[in-house]
């Protein structure tokens, strides 16, 4: 039984680009929780509370983040990666080796989201050649979030 087309204004070739930029996207963004869910666990030092609850905040909002780019990968047309194998050949972070300092996490947390950005950063020439306009919209949101989150880490190493 055939699917019915997709039939939003996209064409084929754009959604599929689309979709491929949206699942390295969604790879670094899961990359990145699981990275912020272990350091929350393995944090130790006299900036433990601070961190801890910190990167659990952190963690808890790329939860959504995953489920909001892993749908509009659905939404155009297809299916999003959600194994580790699938995850590690499309990220572009490295993950941790062993537990790090609580100075080090902070320090890889702020690459992982740079790295994010980037990668979002990268899809927008995609997005507005097919006027996809709710991808834009979601990848702004999320360059915007780690943006300021690597700010906000940045600043804990200053001092």
């Amino acid at each position: 039984m055939p699917t019915m087309p997709i039939e939003i204004g996209i064409d084929e070739t754009s959604r599929k680009a689309i979709a491929e930029g949206l699942s390295r996207l969604l790879a670094d963004t899961y990359t990145l929780y699981l990275t912020t869910h272990n350091f929350h666990w393995n944090v130790t030092g006299p900036m433990f509370q601070t961190l801890h609850t910190m990167f659990e905040q952190q963690y808890t909002e790329l939860a959504t983040a995953v489920d909001e780019i892993a749908e509009r990968i659905r939404t155009l047309g297809y299916a999003a990666p959600g194994t580790y194998s699938q995850y590690a050949k499309l990220t572009s972070i490295e993950e941790p080796d062993g537990v790090p300092s609580a100075k080090e996490m902070i320090e890889q947390l702020v690459k992982a989201q740079e790295a994010v950005v980037r990668t979002a950063r990268s899809l927008f020439p995609l997005v507005e050649d097919a006027n996809d306009e709710p991808t834009a919209d979601l990848i702004t949101q999320r360059m915007q979030i780690h943006e300021k989150t690597a700010w906000m880490l940045r600043s804990l190493l200053e001092g």
